[in-house]
């Protein structure tokens, strides 16, 4: 993808940013696949990234309701179930998330240099403060915040109301979908993104299969290659 016109000026002209949050800015995709490993086991089944990836983005009794339909768990557990102890277990490791590669220097530099961000996360409130906990500081420099139990968000992700959400918050005139740049790691963000009529950067895990790739503007293998320029945003100093 060729990064600038012919008159050397960018394709894209992004004044602001959207942010996911898990396997994104925080390294706690780990968490939910331990915890749900040892969950089902004792069903004698197997959580693989095929199934973790039709879970991840969606909101928890959605994704719940999805490994429960794929690992034909009806009737022995319910997905109010799955969601409650996975709960009682994630709250006690959310604490000690730790930042992705490349993370603190983006958001830093974004910031330096005015541009609003946002983050829409499918995760609520209580989980935010928890994983959020050691880096409040950093994620202080963000305009707002969307969670998966706001009021406003009505359906979940790939349905696009997270980040039009975000989007609209921004509450500047003028501004248009094209010039909001949202960054993923999962399929179904990206789905959500590209709903919201939204450019999409995708930086997913490397197990993820890449066919799941492939709908996004952009896939990197880490922040630490993104390159503002050819969001028309300004350079990183060198």
């Amino acid at each position: 993808m060729a990064g600038r016109e012919d008159n050397g000026e960018p394709v894209y002209r992004i004044t602001h940013v959207i942010f996911d949050m898990d396997g994104l800015l925080l390294d706690t995709e780990n968490f939910y696949s331990i915890v749900q490993e040892k969950i089902l086991a004792r069903y004698g089944k197997k959580f693989d990234w095929s199934l973790k990836a039709k879970m991840m983005g969606k909101k928890a009794l959605e994704a719940g309701q999805i490994l429960i339909t794929e690992l034909r768990l009806e009737g022995v557990l319910t997905p109010e179930e799955f969601i409650a102890e996975r709960e009682s277990q994630l709250k006690v490791m959310f604490p000690d998330s730790e930042l992705m590669p490349g993370v603190e220097r983006l958001i830093r530099h974004l910031h330096a240099h005015g541009v609003p961000m946002a983050i829409a996360t499918s995760s609520h409130k209580r989980h935010f403060d928890l994983k959020t906990q050691k880096h409040r500081e950093l994620f202080g420099l963000m305009h707002h915040v969307v969670v998966g139990d706001d009021p406003a968000v009505i359906r979940g992700k790939p349905a696009p109301d997270i980040f039009l959400t975000a989007f609209n918050r921004f509450q500047e005139p003028g501004l248009e979908t094209k010039n909001a740049l949202v960054f993923e790691d999962a399929p179904t963000g990206v789905a959500a993104a590209i709903a919201a009529q939204m450019p999409v950067i995708m930086v997913p895990d490397s197990r993820l299969d890449k066919s799941l790739q492939q709908d996004a503007t952009q896939v990197l293998s880490s922040l630490l290659e993104f390159d503002p320029v050819f969001w028309g945003l300004p350079p990183f100093k060198v």
